[in-house]
């Protein structure tokens, strides 16, 4: 099993971490803990020592059923982390309730890895506001903590602020090669790299995505490696970067956890004919993509309430992976009724907007009908 040492701590970690969040469930939902269990014990077999978890995940039941299998392993052969739910606590009593409890549900004196979940710039003043690092640091005091770290999910200048605000132990990101120049990114690998904070990486394969495409795309990767499975390019590209040190996978089947140990009991980083592997691949992947909207929203706020480019993101990710699946939650829930480019009166003022000149009515309309009438599903 590939090892990394994590230098600011001093501790050695294996580069494969089991990410407790997509278990396999029964009919009910629950968690199937039978099945489940053998795959925590098949990761633990074979040199899995970190294991991560949060307060919500599985509807609050993985903490307990993760604290009970671990149990039956010696407290030092494993590294334990879970997260504060930030977006539940309104006051520093709310959160020392939490962390108290979370102690109690796994069953542990104490948390090797502990996050302050899914930051963005408004969580984050309530961090501050509320003295939860200081908080954090009492916990550390009492032998209850020993890492001290933050999920993120924002965009790169939030996460320059954060990291720059403390002397964090290590931090979490998403990162994957189709995810550069989103949230923290490149640029936010590299400021924690110089920083020599520890990286641990959330959504390697952009949960699920990265493991399977279109027979053009999956033939680009066997033409170069036909032994490696699909999921296994994406976790060697973010395995390459030297300043990773836990790439966390949330393995719902055996089949997952035997594929995973395959890629990390010999761990190879890419080879530059591989990187150019990954490269033609992203190339043509975002090459899909169906307009040039950057995000900037100089087109909003829209008279009429349309999320333009809420809309055309959607668009180009359903083009890109040709997989409706892949945007339906997206476009069928998180996007409001009111928000959809059907409301549209083709007023023309975002087109006036536009840095980039985007035919916008003509997009909207395009978007509404592919989207409302999916060719992929």
């Amino acid at each position: 099993m590939e090892k990394r040492r994590l230098d600011k701590l001093g501790i050695e970690t294996s580069l494969l971490g089991f990410g407790c969040m997509r278990f396999p469930t029964l009919e009910d939902g629950k968690i199937d803990e039978i099945l489940a269990e053998k795959m925590l014990d098949q990761a633990m077999a074979q040199g899995v020592t970190y294991y991560d978890t949060a307060f919500p995940y599985h509807n609050g039941d993985s903490e307990p059923f993760v604290g009970r299998v671990l149990n039956k392993y010696d407290r030092s052969s494993y590294y334990l982390a879970t997260k504060l739910p930030v977006w539940m606590v309104e006051t520093r009593e709310d959160a020392e309730k939490i962390f108290e409890d979370q102690l109690k549900r796994l069953d542990k004196e104490y948390v090797d890895f502990y996050l302050l979940h899914a930051l963005d710039k408004e969580r984050f003043e309530k961090v501050k506001k509320l003295g939860l690092i200081e908080m954090c640091e009492k916990f550390r005091q009492e032998g209850k903590i020993r890492y001290l770290g933050f999920s993120f999910h924002d965009d790169y200048e939030v996460f320059e602020e954060i990291i720059n605000s403390y002397d964090w132990d290590f931090c979490q990101i998403q990162y994957n090669y189709m995810d550069t120049d989103v949230q923290a990114g490149d640029k936010g690998y590299a400021l924690a790299e110089q920083k020599g904070i520890p990286m641990v990486i959330m959504e390697p394969v952009r949960g699920g995505l990265l493991a399977g495409f279109s027979d053009d795309i999956e033939e680009m990767f066997r033409e170069t490696r036909p032994d490696q499975s699909i999921a296994s390019w994406a976790l060697r590209w973010v395995g390459s970067h030297a300043n990773v040190k836990v790439i966390l996978s949330g393995m719902s089947t055996p089949e997952q956890v035997e594929d995973n140990l395959k890629t990390f009991d010999h761990f190879e980083t890419l080879s530059e004919k591989e990187q150019d592997t990954v490269k033609r691949v992203v190339d043509t992947l975002k090459g899909r993509v169906q307009n040039g909207c950057t995000g900037c929203r100089y087109c909003m706020p829209c008279p009429s309430g349309v999320d333009i480019p809420g809309s055309f993101r959607i668009w180009n990710d359903y083009h890109i992976y040709q997989k409706y699946s892949v945007v339906q939650n997206r476009w069928e829930k998180e996007l409001s009724a009111d928000a959809k480019p059907e409301n549209c009166v083709e007023c023309g003022a975002c087109e006036e907007q536009c840095p980039q000149k985007i035919s916008i009515r003509e997009h909207l309309k395009r978007v509404q009908a592919e989207l409302d009438h999916p060719v992929w599903k």
